[in-house]
């Protein structure tokens, strides 16, 4: 069964150019020109999938955000065309899952696409590869084994069970280190060096743990 897209911009050619390539791709779209008539069009088509543009006329994004989240898990791509990353993060804080920045490419947001898709797949097995080591989940462990103290498993453990996602340094510092931490990123970067040194070929040159300045941590299988 394809999945149900919903795609969220006032503006004409780019909903024109995504409704054509998603159904070319065996998707199902619906479209909505603001955020208004997203959570109308929602509530009844009952997405998998949202691409959101940032910029609507009606109300901001992560409004809409917060709306859909209201009910729904389904995975959200925010689109931008804001040079600052400060309504990015105000959007993945409040739910989205990925961005992609206008004026982007359709091979850039449909690999995004896919890459949220497979997310939000039930996972078989707690296990998750990282280059040459597998990381055991269930049990706490990394092979070849690896000791990690219980501040860098827990900031592993919740980049690797999102995979693929961009996770906000408001969103760690609170998973990890408490609600009341949220503009301590030294932490954040002292301890992404440690997992890269035990982790990474060349942590110089991270290829699993990835950093996106300003904004947060990725990790990427």
């Amino acid at each position: 069964m394809s999945s149900r897209v919903l795609v969220v911009d006032d503006d004409p050619q780019i909903v024109r150019a995504l409704r054509i390539n998603l159904k070319a791709r065996g998707y199902q779209v619906e479209v909505a020109g603001d955020g208004a008539a997203a959570l109308h069009v929602a509530a009844h088509f009952h997405p998998e999938l949202v691409v959101l543009d940032l910029g609507l006329p009606d109300m901001e994004g992560a409004e809409v955000i917060a709306g859909l989240r209201g009910w729904t898990t389904a995975p959200i791509i925010v689109l931008s065309g804001r040079a600052g990353s400060a309504d990015k993060v105000d959007a993945l804080d409040a739910g989205a899952d990925d961005y992609v920045t206008k004026p982007f490419g359709l091979d850039e947001l449909l690999a995004r696409i896919r890459a949220v898709t497979r997310r939000v797949q039930p996972a078989g097995s707690p296990l998750v590869r990282l280059g040459v080591f597998e990381i055991n989940l269930a049990e706490h462990a990394i092979s070849p084994d690896v000791r990690l103290t219980p501040t860098e498993w827990q900031l592993l453990e919740h980049l690797v069970r999102h995979p693929g996602k961009l996770v906000t340094q408001r969103e760690l510092l609170h998973e990890v280190w408490g609600p009341q931490y949220s503009t301590e990123t030294n932490y954040l970067r002292q301890y992404m060096a440690r997992l890269r040194r035990k982790l990474e070929d060349d942590p110089a040159r991270p290829r699993h743990l990835l950093t996106e300045p300003g904004m947060g941590y990725r990790f990427q299988p």
